[in-house]
């Protein structure tokens, strides 16, 4: 979901991905804060189908450049039978310390 509330890439992973770490990205710099403070992502997806080429794909895209070291936070990640809107694929949850 974008900033505007309008579904973003509807059944395309990869760009659900995407636009929930921006969205984190968003929320985290409001509180003074950057990837660097998560200490723990949970994702829920939508059928196995929508890890590979998908989830993955998504996080391979932005990762590099949010932690380029490769120093990212431990992730849970759930497979489940669906969310609240049928659009949706992806839901990311971070965990993140303050400075």
């Amino acid at each position: 979901m974008d900033s505007n509330g309008n579904s973003v890439g509807k059944g395309d992973a990869a760009a659900q991905t995407r636009q929930a770490l921006k969205n984190i990205g968003i929320v985290l710099a409001g509180a003074g804060a950057d990837f660097s403070n998560v200490v723990e992502f949970t994702t829920y997806v939508v059928a196995r189908s929508s890890i590979p080429g998908g989830y993955l794909d998504g996080c391979g895209e932005l990762y590099p450049h949010l932690y380029p070291y490769g120093d990212f936070p431990p992730y849970t990640l759930h497979v489940v039978a669906s969310m609240v809107r049928e659009d949706y694929l992806v839901e990311i949850k971070a965990v993140a310390a303050l400075p």
